[in-house]
C-alpha cells in the first residue's frame, strides 16, 4: 500500500472510533499495524475535504470531522491495546509514537527467515535459543531450515529445556538485540521457551526435519523427547477430533484450501470430512478431489500446515479440544 492509500486506511480506522478500529487491527499482519499505526500518529488534523472524500469511497456517512480524534497518540494506544493486549502492544507503542527505527530482537519479525538465519548462523545454540523464542513458530521454524542439522537440532533442545529468560541476559546478548528489554534489569522474567514452544516450532518444521529434531532430542534425554511429542498435534491427528470441533474446522476453511490438502490425506482424515458435511456437498467435494490432477506435495503441507494453525486456534477459542499424535507425522 503506497503512502496515500495508508493515509486513507487511517483516516477511516479514526472515523470508525476505537471499539471498531480495533477489531480491523484483530485482522491485520504485524507490519500492517506498524504502517497503520505510524500513519495515525502523525495525522494530527485532517482536512475536512479529504475526510469526506475518504468517508464516501468507502460509502459510509461523513462525519465532518477536521480533528478526527483529540489525541492521536492516546488514540492509537487505546486501539492497539484493545485490538492486541497490553504485552503485544507495548512492544509497538513507543517506536510508533517516538517514530524510533525498529530494532533489537523485536526487529528480526520484520526480517525474512534467511536474512535472520544468517545474522545467527555463527552464535551459540543457546543464544539463538533465547532470540528465537522470541519470533512466531512459524518464522522460527523457517529459520532452523537453513541451520545445519547439528546447529539446528542443538537450538531445539536448548528451546525445550529453556525455563525464561532474565533480560539482563538478553541485554548481554548484542547491544543492538538489547533494546527489546527497555525497562532495565528489575523486569520480571519472561516465560518464554517450554516444552510447548518447542512442539510447536517442529510441527511447522514438515516430516523430515521433525523426525531428525525427535531422534537426536531422544538420544539425549528420552523423557523430554516424548513430553514434546505429547504436545505435538499434526494432520492424521483431525481423525481424533469429536465432529462438533471437526465442524467449526469446516467452516474456518476455503475450499480451495480443503482440496488440496484432502489430496495428501489419509482415506479416514477424508471419510471425517465427508461426515460431517451435507450429503451434498461431500459430494461434491469428492467430484473435485477426483478431477484435480496432481498437486506438489509442498502445496499440500502447505495448506495441511494452515489448516493445523486454525484448529490450534480454535482450541485457544475453547471450541475445540486437541489430543495429541505422538509420533505420528504430516503426510
Amino acid at each position: 500500500m503506497d503512502e496515500k492509500g495508508l493515509e486513507d486506511a487511517a483516516i477511516l480506522l479514526m472515523s470508525l472510533g476505537e471499539e471498531e478500529a480495533a477489531e480491523v487491527f484483530k485482522h491485520l499482519e504485524p507490519k500492517e499495524v506498524q504502517g497503520l499505526g505510524e500513519t495515525i500518529a502523525k495525522l494530527k488534523t485532517v482536512p475536512r475535504e479529504r475526510v469526506d472524500k475518504v468517508l464516501t469511497r468507502f460509502a459510509d456517512d461523513s462525519t465532518d470531522l477536521g480533528v478526527l480524534v483529540p489525541d492521536t497518540d492516546e488514540y492509537i494506544k487505546a486501539v492497539l491495546r484493545k485490538a492486541l493486549g497490553d504485552e503485544k502492544a507495548n512492544l509497538l507503542i513507543d517506536r510508533i509514537i517516538q517514530g524510533s527505527d525498529v530494532t533489537g530482537i523485536e526487529s528480526l519479525k520484520w526480517m525474512d527467515a534467511q536474512s535472520v538465519a544468517e545474522l545467527l548462523r555463527n552464535e551459540h545454540p543457546q543464544i539463538v535459543a533465547a532470540i528465537l523464542v522470541h519470533l512466531d513458530p512459524d518464522q522460527c521454524s523457517m529459520v532452523l531450515k537453513s541451520f545445519s542439522d547439528r546447529h539446528r537440532n542443538e537450538v531445539m533442545v536448548r528451546i525445550a529445556t529453556l525455563d525464561g529468560i532474565q533480560p539482563q541476559a538478553l541485554k548481554d546478548l548484542n547491544e543492538v538485540l538489547s533494546r527489546v528489554l527497555a525497562g532495565g534489569t528489575q523486569v520480571r522474567k519472561s516465560s518464554l521457551g517450554g516444552v510447548k514452544p518447542a512442539a510447536e516450532i517442529i510441527n511447522l518444521m514438515g516430516s523430515s526435519l521433525e523426525t531428525s529434531v525427535l531422534d537426536y532430542i531422544r538420544e539425549s534425554d528420552a523423557d523430554l523427547a516424548q513430553k514434546i511429542m505429547d504436545n505435538m498435534f499434526v494432520f492424521d491427528d483431525l481423525e481424533k477430533l469429536d465432529d462438533k470441533g471437526f465442524q467449526s474446522l469446516l467452516k474456518e476453511v476455503q475450499t480451495e484450501s480443503l482440496i488440496i490438502a484432502l489430496k495428501g490425506a489419509s482415506p479416514e482424515i477424508r471419510d471425517k470430512v465427508f461426515k460431517n458435511m451435507s450429503s451434498r456437498a461431500a459430494e461434491t467435494l469428492k467430484e473435485d478431489l477426483e478431477s484435480r490432477g496432481p498437486v506438489k506435495l509442498s502445496e499440500v503441507e502447505a495448506e495441511q500446515k494452515e489448516m493445523l494453525k486454525i484448529v490450534r486456534r480454535l482450541a485457544d477459542e475453547g471450541q475445540i479440544v486437541l489430543a495429541s499424535g505422538g509420533d505420528d507425522e504430516y503426510v
